[in-house]
């Protein structure tokens, strides 16, 4: 089974206040044979980079409109004419609310979904054949249904 992964690197920046942010190094990972989801990875002064895994539908409608709630909520918004998408991510290790630019993330996005178009996420999967697969008849089912032993219960409904 051939697998396609689409990455990208770039820079966001950790929001520390209104004035105040950081440069956070990321990277957009993306897997056809993990079609649901799309992996990030910040690399915050350590040698481990922090990584998330959230839904791409969350991604690709939270670049146009706000939508998420929980753990990851995502939105569109304009940065000095810029036009950024925000994530806010909030974890028991703490939360964090991270810019990045509209147009490379919707540009990567956009190569995810032509790797696997919206609606055909399960046929990446294979759930379909794997069923197909496992419900299929086989030769031994004959066996099964001539069952050599009666059973307790008798047909004379004693």
């Amino acid at each position: 089974m051939h697998h396609t992964v689409v990455e990208r690197e770039l820079e966001l920046k950790l929001i520390l206040s209104p004035e105040r942010s950081i440069p956070v190094p990321a990277r957009l990972r993306y897997r056809s044979d993990d079609p649901f989801a799309v992996h990030v990875a910040f690399h915050v002064n350590s040698e481990h980079p922090v990584d998330w895994t959230f839904a791409r539908e969350l991604l690709v409608e939270g670049v146009f409109r706000p939508c998420g709630h929980g753990d990851v909520r995502v939105w569109p918004t304009k940065v000095e004419g810029r036009g950024v998408v925000l994530m806010a991510l909030s974890s028991p290790d703490g939360d964090a609310l991270l810019e990045a630019p509209a147009a490379q993330v919707s540009a990567w996005l956009e190569r995810t979904l032509r790797v696997v178009p919206p609606g055909t996420e399960a046929d990446q999967l294979g759930i379909d054949d794997g069923l197909a697969e496992l419900l299929a008849p086989t030769p031994a089912d004959d066996l099964w249904l001539c069952d050599p032993w009666p059973s307790d219960e008798s047909a004379d409904g004693e």
